[in-house]
């Protein structure tokens, strides 16, 4: 068990996915204790509309399906037709459903009115440099213009997705980079243009993993650091009326 996280474990040695007791029937699911931060911190309710994003392969969607069973609606979103079939896998894999919707979220899909969600979850694309320690090719496959590539968007995206976010509603906007041009300039360029934007504060039922920084907004965990997840960015947003 992990402390901080009661609903996590962490095995003793690697294996095979298909082998751990449960997986199939959808009882377990393969997360880094790290990424399982982004369905608490989004703090669901039933009856309430809900969207993630940016979906794919959807290990967030159904871990958000399963801790809110009674959710008015699920939606799912992301850019590639093929890697929403890894969502839907997850989801049957559980029994659990959502809408999977093939969008750009760089601008507004015209099937999603704006203010239609109560929570947002924004897992934007990013350098993945927090997941190096599992996928070291990352060094030598990213390049340095990469990076402004990438926060510009998920700047547009962030946007996107507030604009979709309904008054009271919250967003949590993360990504699996240690890189604070895509995380906390992201975010504050958007707050600074955006009034209906406040920070929000960490969810006050979910416990602090250790380690955990405090950034001028949001909060950062390094690769392997006192809570041992891989590197993530965390930021939530309330939208004003």
């Amino acid at each position: 068990m992990v402390e901080w996280n009661p609903d996590a474990i962490v095995l003793e040695h690697a294996a095979a996915v298909q082998t751990l007791p449960g997986f199939e029937s959808g009882a377990v699911s393969v997360q880094d204790c790290g990424a399982q931060l982004a369905a608490l911190l989004l703090d669901a309710r039933p009856g309430m509309r809900v969207l993630d994003a940016c979906a794919a392969p959807g290990g967030k969607t159904l871990h958000i399906a399963q801790r809110t069973p009674g959710l008015a609606e699920l939606v799912a979103a992301d850019d590639d037709p093929l890697r929403l079939q890894r969502v839907r896998e997850n989801l049957e894999r559980a029994g659990r459903d959502a809408l999977l919707l093939a969008a750009d979220l760089r601008e507004r899909p015209p099937s999603l009115p704006p203010g239609s969600f109560d929570r947002v979850l924004v897992d934007a694309p990013c350098s993945a440099t927090g997941v190096i320690r599992r996928h070291p090719d990352i060094k030598l496959l990213r390049r340095r213009e990469d990076i402004a590539a990438f926060a510009a968007t998920q700047r547009k995206i962030l946007a996107t997705a507030f604009e979709l976010l309904r008054p009271g509603g919250t967003l949590i906007y993360c990504t699996c980079s240690v890189l604070p041009e895509e995380n906390e300039a992201v975010v504050s360029a958007f707050l600074a243009g955006e009034p209906r934007a406040a920070v929000s504060g960490w969810t006050e039922a979910v416990p602090r993993p250790p380690g955990l920084l405090e950034r001028a907004v949001g909060w950062q965990l390094l690769p392997g650091g006192g809570a041992g997840t891989d590197g993530f960015y965390y930021a939530g947003l309330k939208r004003g009326s």
